[in-house]
C-alpha cells in the first residue's frame, strides 16, 4: 500500500516524508495538502492492516492549552465531549492527543473499503480532512 500511496502523491506534485511510528506499518506526512494547506498524515495503522487512515492534527494554541490544563479533570471530560460532538457532526474521527508538550485535536477519515483505497479516494479524503481541520480549528477558536 506504501509503494501505491507514494506513487499517488508524486504523480499529484506533492512533497512529502516518512514518518518513523512503531504503531504504524508506514507513516507518510504531506506538509501542505488538500485546499487549505494543512500538514496531513497517511497510514497503515499495525493493528488493522489493509486499511488507509488521513488524518491532520490541530494545534491548540498557547493561551487555550493553559486554559485546558487549569480545568479540572470533569472540566476536561466536558471539553474533550464538545470537541468529539463537534468532530461528529462533519464526520470526522477524531482524537485528542499531547505531543512535544503542545495539546492537538487529530481529525481523520478512515479508508476501509478496498474500492475506496485508489489514487481518487485518497485524494478526495485529504481534501475532506483538510476542509475538517479547517473548520475545528475555527470551531476551537471559537467556543473555546
Amino acid at each position: 500500500m506504501r509503494d501505491n500511496v507514494e506513487r499517488w502523491l508524486i504523480h499529484e506534485g506533492l512533497k512529502f516524508e516518512e514518518v518513523k511510528n512503531p504503531e504504524n506499518i508506514f507513516e507518510i506526512l504531506v506538509k501542505h495538502a488538500g485546499p487549505a494547506g494543512v500538514p496531513v498524515e497517511i497510514f497503515e495503522p499495525r493493528g488493522q492492516q489493509g486499511i488507509l487512515v488521513i488524518g491532520s492534527k490541530i494545534n491548540m494554541k498557547n493561551n487555550q492549552i493553559a486554559r485546558y490544563l487549569g480545568f479540572s479533570e470533569a472540566e476536561k471530560e466536558k471539553f474533550e465531549k464538545k470537541v468529539s460532538d463537534y468532530c461528529y457532526s462533519i464526520q470526522a474521527i477524531n482524537k485528542n492527543t499531547t505531543e512535544d508538550g503542545k495539546r492537538k485535536i487529530g481529525v481523520y477519515v478512515v479508508l476501509d473499503k478496498e474500492e475506496n483505497i485508489n489514487q481518487q479516494g485518497m485524494f478526495d479524503a485529504i481534501d475532506r480532512v483538510s476542509e475538517m481541520h479547517e473548520k475545528t480549528a475555527r470551531f476551537l477558536m471559537k467556543t473555546f
